[in-house]
């Protein structure tokens, strides 16, 4: 299926928001990793920026100093209501031919759509549209095409299932 097939016209203009990236470089690869961080935080730049233009902001990152472990929170509105959970993953020493495994922990064991310790599932979809597209992907990329069409898809169904609450406060 093409890619153009594949997304919607506003998928299409939030990537088009999102640099692509040209270093092929992965956290063993010493000056040529930091050069290729420099371009995951001017891609993660740009999309927060675009987020909070179109009143869509959805998550926050951080990572360690040597940006190969990103965690912070990402949320979703369902029925008007806030469900914020807390993401994190590693970028995989084979990073950029493999995207990173994002995981929200605390919805372990709660869907069969995830993987042991939390870890989504992106198989179908988004790891072949990653591989077309290696080097050019990045963080921002996964967070995308990746965490958003599944949280949009996930957290309702589990809302309605029982299988999560709103929590207080959020």
């Amino acid at each position: 299926v093409p890619f153009s097939k594949m997304v919607d016209n506003a998928t299409r203009k939030t990537l088009a928001s999102i640099p692509l990236h040209k270093i092929n470089a992965g956290p063993r690869d010493g000056d040529k990793w930091t050069g290729r961080l420099k371009e995951e935080l001017m891609g993660l730049i740009a999309y927060v920026k675009k987020n909070k233009e179109d009143d869509n902001d959805w998550f926050k990152l951080e990572s360690n100093a040597q940006g190969t472990r990103w965690f912070g929170t990402c949320w979703t509105y369902v029925d008007g209501l806030k469900y914020e959970f807390d993401v994190e993953f590693d970028v995989p020493v084979t990073y950029p031919t493999t995207a990173p495994e994002i995981a929200l922990p605390e919805l372990d064991g709660k869907t069969s759509k995830m993987y042991r310790g939390g870890k989504i599932c992106l198989t179908d979809h988004f790891k072949p549209l990653w591989a077309r597209n290696v080097p050019k992907f990045g963080i921002a990329h996964a967070m995308a095409l990746g965490l958003a069409p599944w949280l949009a898809v996930e957290i309702p169904d589990l809302i309605a299932k029982g299988a999560i609450t709103h929590k207080e406060g959020q």
